[in-house]
């Protein structure tokens, strides 16, 4: 079992930054793929980066050169640090884990943390 818990959101000018994080419990975290998604009101879960066991990321188009996803494996936690946000990155943002040794995130999830870009 993990729980994910996400922290960092808020409101933000367009052209500012943020820094999500997301803090996980157990001792598999070292195992697991960790994915961001976001949701827009409105909108379907969308995959925004994601971080393998071997630290290859992986970006959503919409944020290349924007956003870069990073792994403190002793600390448990995965970072989103968010430039250059847009409006339309406004979005709920969430923390998946995958389960042991699988590429794809998805077998558990945060509560998620609001980001709200205004232009």
């Amino acid at each position: 079992q993990v729980q994910l818990v996400e922290s960092g959101g808020g409101l933000v000018q367009a052209g500012g930054s943020l820094r999500l994080s997301c803090a996980a419990s157990g001792s598999t975290f070292s195992r697991r793929a960790i994915g961001w998604y976001r949701q827009a009101p409105g909108a379907q879960r969308e995959l925004v980066a994601s971080i393998s066991i071997g630290n290859s990321t992986n970006y959503a188009e919409s944020v290349k050169g924007r956003f870069t996803i990073s792994r403190d494996n002793a600390k448990n936690r995965v970072d989103l640090h968010m430039n250059s946000l847009k409006p339309e990155d406004t979005a709920v943002y969430y923390c998946s884990a995958s389960a042991p040794y699988i590429s794809t995130p998805g077998r558990y999830w945060g509560q998620g943390t609001q980001v709200t870009v205004s232009s």
